[in-house]
């Protein structure tokens, strides 16, 4: 039996991964913002008798404290992790300061990927073959604001979004550089575009486009097929990247070791300086 924690998994890729994973005997912990869509996860274990190996925990992950949080009860439940699926992603239209200080959407999309895979690295390095997948866009051509990174100028909700793919490209690239020895393999995957909730704040305008893409983007089930593929053999390369099963090169153009490590530095100033820093 496996045990896997999976962010942002009470919708779309997430939920559907964690059920996959519920219903193959392995045990699972999801992680979302709300307490409603987590209760519906735990009545879905009960309904195939897996209630024992299912856990929720409610955080908001656009703060770190509650991040950390979540930590702690991974800490408390698990001595090992044989993967981390980072899923959860929240679009805003409008600029959001988190009560910690930081940017809503580089919180909640880096940062706190940043904290969960830098301080389970020791639980995930306790099985045998473990990984993190990181659900995040690789190959985008976002800019990242190196002057501004928390856009206080010039936010714009698809900049903030597509600075995100870059700074998890970046974190792929750290994470592996800052771990040398390591035993896990971290995967960073763009599955296309997927019919899923599209959690955010949207303006109407914007709304019915995302309303388009969802009637034609591809279904959930059809999304995750490569993905258990990935999880079920993982690379044997340190760090990976693909675009809907198509391997990238993750030393190419976006991974520059050199920017990766200015990232983790920088990030690790804003941590230090955070009140649970």
């Amino acid at each position: 039996m496996k045990t896997y924690v999976i962010t942002g998994g009470t919708d779309g890729i997430g939920k559907a991964l964690a059920l996959t994973y519920l219903e193959r005997g392995h045990e699972v912990m999801v992680v979302g913002r709300s307490a409603e869509k987590g209760e519906a996860w735990l009545e879905a274990a009960r309904h195939h008798g897996a209630a024992a190996r299912a856990h929720f925990v409610r955080a908001d992950l656009s703060l770190v404290s509650e991040t950390r949080a979540v930590i702690d009860r991974i800490r408390t439940a698990f001595t090992k992790i044989d993967a981390l699926v980072l899923c959860a992603r929240h679009f805003r239209t409008t600029r959001l300061v988190t009560a910690e200080g930081f940017e809503n959407t580089f919180a909640h999309f880096y940062l706190s990927r940043f904290v969960l895979c830098h301080e389970l690295a020791d639980v995930l390095e306790a099985a045998n073959t473990p990984v993190i997948l990181n659900v995040a866009g690789p190959g985008g051509d976002g800019e990242i604001h190196w002057a501004d990174m928390q856009l206080e100028r010039a936010y714009d909700g698809q900049r903030a979004l597509a600075q995100g793919g870059r700074l998890n490209d970046l974190l792929g690239v750290g994470f592996t550089d800052s771990r040398p020895e390591t035993p896990v393999r971290y995967v960073l995957l763009n599955p296309g575009t997927v019919s899923t909730s599209f959690s955010g704040q949207y303006t109407p305008a914007i709304a019915t486009q995302i309303e388009a893409m969802r009637r034609s983007a591809q279904l959930v089930d059809e999304a995750i097929a490569p993905i258990l593929k990935v999880l079920a053999a993982p690379p044997a390369a340190p760090l990976s990247a693909m675009v809907r099963g198509e391997r990238l090169d993750p030393h190419g153009p976006g991974f520059a070791l050199e920017d990766a490590r200015r990232l983790r530095e920088h990030t690790k100033r804003l941590l230090a300086a955070c009140p649970e820093g």
